[in-house]
């Protein structure tokens, strides 16, 4: 039985509790926030009955195993390391901290405690990244040398800590761009980043005087509240010579939204947003395939399901984790060079 404490219950919690909550072999302990009515109204739905405002007072209580830590971005990094400190395994939201050097200070405490850190990457567990990651480790695509990939809001600004940079690190880069560079960059066999180049615009603001089309908004959503960017766009060139564009947004002058990720290898290539799609070629033809599935698109709440389930199976059977935190370290550097890059207007060499 791994006993877990879930710190931050805002709305990203339930695809952790959730999870949590349909496995036989795990008890959510105790329920964090600084929000003490919105602690006390999760605490009441979820059943869970040890409530703290202080994380620190939640890493005490020793019969707790593991931590989710669903905070803002600003925080993940000081919560993991003292969870790690006080012996627990840590489940960490993307991304792990808002700096390279918070980054590394997680990594020396789960090398100094030996205990386990999954970074939410939660793409990596998506049932259709699960599959066309089998086939390209038999293969299929061949060398990767170029990805290219989108999520694209025309109007999706979140509001709240998301949109206020003491709290978040940034805009759609460090909210989105983080899943959508980790998921090519992971599929592409994790190749070093050797350079950046980037871009940012602050051209339309949060939009939110748009009417009549709705959208996510965070927990604690305030429109007058907005100084991060409204779109990313950046070129990421690695040491074996294969390169990744990115470019992300949360509200752009754009007929719809899109979200896109596309492969290219020497001997095929693969699509896994906004369906799954291989391409290859025999008989000197060119095939498009389309795998037979229940669903050709990401699951959103599967993928969670997933994740939750592979971070419990690497703290209680030593499964080996997908999402290391040295995974977190390298993605962290590859958006922390695109802001640098397009706050300097130069290339920045990693």
């Amino acid at each position: 039985m791994l006993k877990v404490g879930v710190i931050g219950v805002g709305s990203i919690s339930q695809y952790h509790i959730e999870p949590y909550q349909a496995k036989d072999n795990v008890e959510i302990v105790a329920f964090c926030d600084l929000n003490e009515v919105r602690l006390k109204e999760k605490g009441e739905k979820y059943q869970v009955t040890r409530l703290y405002t202080d994380y620190k007072e939640l890493l005490e209580n020793q019969d707790i195993d593991a931590v989710s830590i669903c905070t803002w971005n600003n925080t993940h990094a000081e919560i993991a390391v003292a969870a790690l400190e006080a012996g627990k395994h840590v489940l960490v939201e993307k991304p792990l901290s808002m700096t390279v050097e918070q980054a590394l200070a997680v990594k020396e405490a789960q090398e100094r405690t030996g205990k386990i850190v999954q970074v939410g990457f939660v793409r990596r567990h998506g049932d259709n990244a699960k599959l066309l990651k089998t086939f390209i480790d038999q293969g299929l695509l061949g060398d990767i040398y170029y990805a290219k990939t989108s999520c694209l809001r025309r109007l999706g600004n979140p509001g709240g800590w998301f949109s206020d940079i003491s709290k978040s690190g940034g805009g759609p880069l460090i909210d989105l761009g983080v899943h959508m560079i980790d998921i090519c960059w992971y599929m592409m066999g994790k190749p070093r980043a050797v350079s950046v180049s980037g871009n940012t615009y602050n051209k339309l603001g949060n939009r939110s005087h748009i009417e009549n089309l709705s959208f996510y908004k965070a927990a604690d959503y305030d429109p007058t509240l907005n100084d991060v960017e409204d779109l990313t766009n950046a070129m990421v060139r690695f040491e074996n010579g294969a390169s990744l564009f990115v470019d992300v947004s949360f509200t752009l002058q754009a007929r719809k939204n899109e979200v896109s990720v596309k492969l290219f290898g020497d001997k095929g290539g693969a699509e896994i947003e906004p369906e799954f799609a291989l391409v290859t070629e025999k008989n000197n033809t060119i095939l498009n395939i389309t795998p037979q599935l229940d669903s050709l698109t990401f699951d959103f709440e599967k993928a969670f399901h997933n994740e939750v389930d592979h971070f419990v199976g690497c703290c209680l059977e030593g499964e080996e984790n997908i999402a290391p935190v040295t995974d977190g370290v390298e993605v962290m550097k590859i958006l922390n060079a695109v802001y640098e890059s397009a706050k300097t207007k130069k290339e920045v060499y990693l």
